[in-house]
């Protein structure tokens, strides 16, 4: 009788199965870390559509002396037509030992400033969304294809700490520009793809569905995991190693071990009413709340998108961006503290930013019904880091006196991505994976670790 997976797992000592659990083992430990890292996770909060930097985390007071006037300089091109440089309808307070600048609209995000990292330098080539975010998301920015996400890459380097959940949860309530390609593995082995999962619900068998099975115990739904596995390991051993198949397997697997965990971390309803006060009762407050409870069972990357298509893109309102920011601003401290709290900030890494923020100049093409938007800005803009060997307090690099380029140590998304890389311990460089003739890595051939951002 043919032995089942578990089975040949135990009992060879070569082989295709033996390969894969002692490569899980030896990722599970962190073994693959190229050298001792700050952080153990990552947590990144993607605020889908374009932060408006100078509305929020860059402060330009020439907007103000300047409202209404051409920005000095030859005519800049941008995505849509635009008119005079437009100041900011939000006030700016220092915050913190530190006296960083923040927008009224950030007040909470404002009183953790101290241990945030405020980068005013970054910048991008596309002035499109679906490019932008392929580009913060998977360092590439591709049209035709797709390559391995960030998420997919460092729990290809690192695993797991949990063998019960996924490597890498994507939390989102829709659909956001680019869907799946913005989590997706790609070229990578189909197990570090993101698994995505909806924070717009309140109990577990809502977020992953299926996940009660109401028509058979654990008991026989493990004994039929055994029989597909003597079914399955059957097949292989005609037909030969089939990764596909493989993955499956893996998946099924996985799923029957998130029934034990997955309820307990998803399942929001019993939380204590202080708690999901601090959050709020949305669906970015829940995904915060969420990805705490991950980070807390040792997922290594979970990524919490702000909302469906991309909210904060202001092309008619600026006032729009507050909206977004009182949804927002709550659930980022509140995670942030919460971290602190448990002692886990230390070692998780968090991002907050956007693809692009916007320009400086009021958008005019012509078909605003308010007509106090701005247009998309790679050409400068923010993000906030925190945790993980991040040194907070601080600002680094700077954008023009108007907030429109990136003048003062410019910074990439491959530059954010071998930086992170780097506090989890992963060379940018090392970290790669030979698929159609060569070896390709996150950072493709660009990429530097900041190191002025470590504590």
């Amino acid at each position: 009788m043919p032995l089942s997976r578990r089975e040949t797992l135990k009992m060879l000592g070569a082989g295709f199965g033996t390969v894969g659990l002692a490569e899980g083992l030896r990722a599970a430990a962190g073994a693959r870390a190229h050298f001792p890292a700050r952080a153990k996770r990552v947590i990144f909060l993607y605020l889908n559509g374009g932060l408006s930097h100078v509305d929020t985390f860059d402060h330009k007071p020439a907007l103000a002396r300047f409202d209404g006037q051409p920005m000095p300089g030859p005519k800049v091109k941008t995505d849509r037509a635009s008119g005079g440089l437009m100041k900011s309808p939000f006030e700016f307070r220092p915050h913190g030992e530190s006296g960083l600048e923040v927008s009224e609209i950030f007040p909470r995000v404002g009183s953790r400033i101290d241990d945030i990292l405020v980068v005013r330098s970054m910048w991008s080539e596309s002035v499109n969304h679906l490019p932008s975010m392929l580009m913060m998301n998977t360092g590439h920015a591709l049209r035709g294809g797709s390559r391995p996400s960030f998420g997919s890459w460092v729990v290809y380097g690192l695993g797991s700490e949990n063998g019960n959940l996924p490597g890498f949860v994507v939390l989102c309530p829709g659909t956001p520009v680019g869907a799946a390609r913005n989590w997706s593995s790609s070229f990578l082995p189909t197990k570090f793809h993101g698994a995505l999962l909806r924070n717009n619900a309140e109990t577990a068998d809502q977020v992953i569905r299926n996940i009660a099975n109401s028509s058979y115990t654990p008991e026989q739904q493990s004994r039929q995991l055994d029989l597909l596995d003597r079914l399955d390991s059957s097949f292989l051993g005609r037909v030969g190693f089939d990764p596909k198949l493989e993955a499956n397997i893996q998946a099924m697997e996985s799923a029957f071990r998130m029934q034990a965990e997955a309820p307990g971390i998803f399942d929001l309803a019993n939380e204590p009413r202080h708690v999901r006060a601090r959050y709020g009762d949305g669906e970015f407050g829940r995904g915060c709340l969420m990805a705490l409870r991950l980070a807390e069972a040792g997922v290594r990357v979970v990524q919490v998108y702000y909302g469906d298509g991309q909210p904060w893109d202001s092309h008619d309102d600026i006032m729009t961006q507050k909206d977004h920011a009182d949804r927002s601003d709550g659930p980022i401290a509140a995670l942030l503290e919460d971290l602190k709290l448990r002692g886990m900030l230390d070692e998780t890494l968090v991002i907050v930013g956007s693809e692009f923020g916007r320009t400086p100049m009021i958008q005019n093409s012509g078909t605003e019904k308010v007509g106090r938007g701005r247009d998309h800005n790679p050409p400068g803009y923010s993000i906030l880091l925190a945790g993980g060997g991040i040194r907070g307090g601080q600002a680094y690099g700077a954008t023009d006196d108007f907030g429109y380029k990136a003048v003062v140590n410019p910074v990439t998304p491959h530059d954010l991505h071998a930086t992170a890389l780097h506090l989890l311990g992963l060379d940018h460089t090392k970290l790669t994976y030979r698929y159609s003739g060569r070896d390709f890595r996150l950072t493709d051939v660009h990429g530097t670790v900041i190191k002025d951002w470590l504590a």
